[in-house]
């Protein structure tokens, strides 16, 4: 994504502090972790939102008991409040990268394809909850999961885990710190690449001597100094392309989320899993950018290094090279984060923080919070104060008696009490509503529901306003989930396709269903659907 900057912090910094404040509580922490400890692993991912979908009976019956020991002890040292907390996310909210399948461990097999422990995260439709599932990835042989209809079944080459235990490993999280380069690495420019700095630059060029056999010009020196200037303002602009073009090429390193020293080792191990020694990979800079290298070593005694590739490949064959992992290729958030003062040491989860050694960091600027002072409000001269009684927020400067005559007169169309007109703001759009709505929308519902409570009590009747519409909207996306995880609905309802459809067509047919461009389409039909004209429901 771009990094653009408001007040000199990046927005992708920004982001990643909002999910560091919402998307894992302290509370998730604490229950999976006391879980893990008793070697509960099913009710830790329970507490993490994390669905099992895997049996481990059947995969025993299925696979033997190799397979399901090595199975279940790494099943007891995940850490799923940690495999959530590294989760791969998107801008602007934070919320899990829907449709992934991410792949955690990998086990031989007697097939072909390795089985592998995988994650799954719902589509973008289904999301409520931000809930994940754990299963085990047979390969594409064996038909798509029954009761788990995923868009996107493989493990995805960009977004894998396998490589980088250290992420979900309760027992390896310690390793954080020399993988990312915080133990003392400094970022590097790739080899094979020359900052203009670098540069040898040209030398001037040199006077032209006189030729007694040229006729005498007098304007000849001024010609020539011009001349002069321009040839050399034309390399100059040459140079200034050439390092344009290699900037462009090359991913910026100072005060850069990228991880560049760590490539080449990271490109080991990945050519080492891949089954090859050396060779190119390529490294994914954007959306449409990759940076195709070449991991490169004198010898085997020798650290290896990596280098732009020579020879310009066809795009099927970069394709098809190996990716270097996101995990691998970018520097961690919570790096990024104590490194820019954006958050403190007690906020990180207590793993991270153990691996990067940061107790005694600085603590984050920004406001105090102030103490739970009750609310004061101006009414009719005199300041009165609004504050929870009996389980209510209710204008304690007022008597109950009162209080009953002001809302009946209300009711009959009567003017309100400015304390009672604060206390309906208060109910309708409250001050901590951002707060609320971004803990609905990291699924975390206990805590938003903690913040209404603690502002309006427990015993407050919600009215109609921003506030009830937003738990109003988390309740019936809970429901979207459920039919996703139930396999009643594989694809978004609004996408109008009644059982998938099928190759003869069958619900091509239906009102709702939008058709799928082919050879059966007409052609203005084609040419509607396939031009970029605006608005687009002209026909030219």
């Amino acid at each position: 994504m771009a990094h653009h900057v408001a007040n000199d912090i990046p927005a992708h910094l920004l982001m990643w502090q909002r999910v560091r404040e919402y998307a894992v509580p302290p509370s998730m922490i604490e229950t999976a972790t006391a879980r893990r400890a008793v070697g509960d692993w099913a009710g830790s991912c329970a507490a993490a939102r994390i669905d099992v979908d895997l049996d481990l009976r059947a995969v025993r019956n299925r696979h033997g008991t190799d397979l399901v020991t090595h199975l279940r002890a790494d099943l007891r040292r995940l850490a799923p409040d940690l495999l959530r907390w590294h989760m791969p996310r998107i801008a602007p909210d934070g919320r899990l990268r829907p449709g992934l399948t991410i792949a955690l461990a990998r086990y031989r097999s007697s097939g072909a394809t390795p089985l592998q422990l995988v994650v799954r995260t719902p589509p973008a439709w289904a999301d409520a909850g931000q809930r994940m599932s754990l299963a085990l990835w047979e390969g594409s042989g064996n038909g798509a999961p029954g009761h788990h209809p995923d868009p996107h079944p493989h493990p995805d080459r960009i977004f894998r885990l396998d490589l980088h235990r250290h992420l979900w490993d309760s027992r390896q999280s310690d390793e954080l710190a020399r993988r990312c380069g915080a133990a003392g690495a400094s970022a590097m420019a790739p080899p094979g690449r020359t900052h203009a700095a670098d540069r040898p630059v040209l030398p001037d060029r040199p006077d032209v001597p006189d030729r007694p056999d040229l006729p005498h010009r007098p304007d000849l020196p001024d010609r020539l100094d011009r001349l002069d200037q321009r040839d050399r303002l034309d390399r100059r602009d040459r140079l200034d392309r050439l390092d344009r073009l290699d900037r462009l090429d090359r991913p910026s390193v100072h005060d850069s989320p990228w991880a560049v020293a760590s490539w080449a080792a990271e490109a080991e191990l990945l050519l080492r899993a891949e089954g090859r020694p050396r060779g190119a990979f390529t490294v994914r800079l954007g959306a449409r950018r990759r940076a195709v290298l070449e991991l490169v070593a004198p010898d085997d005694s020798h650290a290896p290094t990596f280098r732009s590739l020579r020879e310009a490949l066809p795009p099927h064959e970069v394709a098809a090279l190996p990716v270097l992992p996101e995990a691998a290729a970018r520097v961690p958030p919570d790096l990024e984060l104590l490194r820019a003062g954006l958050v403190a040491a007690d906020r990180l989860h207590p793993l991270v923080a153990a691996a990067l050694a940061v107790s005694g960091s600085a603590p984050v600027a920004g406001p105090v919070p102030e103490p739970g002072d009750p609310h004061r409000v101006e009414c009719r001269g005199e300041v009165h104060r609004i504050a929870l009684r009996n389980g209510v927020l209710t204008a304690i400067d007022h008597d109950p008696a009162q209080l009953r005559r002001e809302e009946l007169l209300v009711a009959f169309g009567g003017p309100a009490l400015p304390c009672l007109r604060a206390i309906d703001v208060v109910h309708r759009n409250p001050e901590a509503l951002p707060a609320v709505r971004e803990r609905l929308g990291h699924g975390d519902v206990a805590g938003a529901l903690a913040v209404v409570e603690g502002l309006l009590g427990p015993r407050a009747v919600l009215r109609d306003g921003p506030l009830r519409e937003e738990l109003e909207s988390a309740a019936a996306r809970r429901i979207d989930h459920g039919l996703f995880r139930s396999g009643l609905v594989a694809v978004h309802p609004g996408a109008g396709a009644v059982g998938g459809g099928n190759a003869s067509g069958v619900g091509r047919a239906e009102a709702s269903h939008r058709p799928r461009l082919d050879r059966h389409t007409p052609y203005a039909m084609r040419q509607k659907r396939s031009s970029r004209a605006r608005p687009r429901t002209g026909l030219f």
